[in-house]
């Protein structure tokens, strides 16, 4: 099985094309101002959520551990998690930090049940919830992790192998705002 990343489930939804450039045609990418940015905001809403309390999450008591390795053999999947919170009765729930103003981002929700899917690997036991923090609004999302979810996860792991085994350029979303703001826009003679 080749072992992919949880980011990887996010580009693809995003783009499939990314993955190819990333896995089956490397190339040089292009880091981005938003790229930049985004790493800095990471270093500091980390600092800030140290001191908050976890209410804001609809939790009453519990623990935040901060960039939390995840693997999992049986999905072939691992990455590193922004913020787990474990709460007083030992249920579990992972939050991404995402610098976004959109609640809809499927990219992003997707990526969120991938890292509950690695938790529950982990515990043993379900995840059903887990969080988006929006940076620029200061929003925190809640979210169910659901049973179709999770086999939608499943289906587009096997669709990010197929394209790194079978080689072959995957179509692309159309969407000026995302192909202006991709790290391999440069490579896609298609889209001019």
């Amino acid at each position: 099985m080749i072992p992919l990343r949880v980011s990887d489930l996010k580009q693809y939804i995003y783009c499939p094309r990314i993955l190819y450039y990333y896995y089956v045609l490397p190339v040089p990418r292009r880091v981005t101002r938003k790229m930049e940015y985004g790493k800095l905001e990471h270093v500091e809403i980390q600092r800030l959520e140290k001191r908050r309390g976890l209410k804001p999450y609809g939790i009453l008591d519990g623990e935040r551990a901060f960039r939390v390795e995840l693997q999992s053999t049986r999905l072939g999947l691992h990455g590193v998690l922004d913020m787990m919170i474990t709460s007083s009765s030992g249920n579990v729930y992972p939050v991404e930090f995402k610098h976004s103003l959109s609640k809809k981002g499927l990219h992003q929700k997707y990526q969120v049940a991938a890292y509950a899917m690695l938790l529950e690997d982990m515990f043993r036991k379900p995840v059903r919830y887990g969080f988006l923090y929006l940076i620029p609004a200061k929003a925190i999302v809640p979210m169910e992790i659901t049973f179709s979810m999770r086999e939608h996860i499943k289906k587009i792991l096997s669709a990010i192998r197929n394209v790194i085994s079978g080689e072959r350029i995957p179509g692309y979303i159309r969407s000026s705002q995302r192909c202006r703001d991709c790290e391999f826009k440069n490579y896609c003679a298609d889209l001019r």
